[in-house]
């Protein structure tokens, strides 16, 4: 069974729909992009997934024994979210919630997990600093280590390089890539960014008009016809 499913989904708000009849599978090891016009329902479509929102009709199944609970999610930071007043690790070890359930502690093991995840994003000499203080950079690299602290199999990011600086894009894709490659982590990415999405991909989901869920080279062959984008143009 693939690690998610979704099948004749529909979404929506207020009984308006903004997607209809959608289907795409996503293996282990998968590293999925999902790109689109603005308002085609990319982040309606994540919180479906997460379910913080009910779709409109179809369902979503997960498998290799994933629970909804145990997929990692890095959103897009609002300014509020920024000025966080919190240390990086009590950040990082708020990713542990799902894990603790009701108990009004944090566990051992799950100390070790944030450990563990704050070395991996190489923030070791940020954890006693104020999240608010970081760099958008180490920012992103906090909130991508408190995603791992509830998942070791799937990822969804929602916009990760929004706001940063091309070399720190370019230094967050590499580590997203790396999580990708070298720790088997399933990665589902929405993207503006086209020519990343495609340099890193493993396949595309391509919502709006006109809906393509392939791989990236299947994706290549069809954009190349113009009969993706609205207007024959890309964002």
């Amino acid at each position: 069974m693939a690690l998610l499913s979704c099948e004749g989904l529909s979404l929506g708000y207020e009984g308006h729909a903004i997607l209809t009849d959608l289907s795409f599978r996503v293996e282990a090891g998968d590293y999925l992009c999902i790109v689109g016009e603005n308002g085609s329902g990319k982040s309606t479509l994540m919180r479906t997934i997460l379910g913080l929102q009910a779709p409109m009709a179809g369902k979503i199944a997960t498998g290799e024994g994933l629970k909804r609970t145990e997929i990692g999610y890095l959103p897009q930071q609002t300014v509020v979210q920024r000025d966080f007043p919190a240390s990086v690790w009590e950040i990082v070890l708020s990713g542990c919630q799902s894990r603790s359930g009701l108990r009004p502690f944090y566990s051992r093991e799950e100390k070790a997990l944030a450990e563990r995840a704050i070395a991996r994003m190489s923030l070791e000499g940020l954890k006693k600093r104020c999240y608010r203080e970081l760099s958008g950079g180490q920012q992103q690299r906090v909130l991508l280590a408190r995603a791992l602290c509830a998942t070791q199999k799937l990822l969804l990011l929602d916009e990760p390089v929004a706001g940063l600086d091309p070399k720190v894009t370019e230094e967050m894709y590499a580590l997203i890539e790396e999580l990708n490659q070298k720790d088997g982590i399933t990665v589902i990415m929405i993207s503006h960014d086209l020519q990343a999405a495609l340099r890193y991909a493993s396949h595309v989901l391509h919502i709006g008009d006109r809906v393509f869920f392939g791989t990236k080279e299947a994706y290549l062959a069809e954009d190349a016809a113009g009969s993706l984008w609205k207007g024959g143009e890309r964002p």
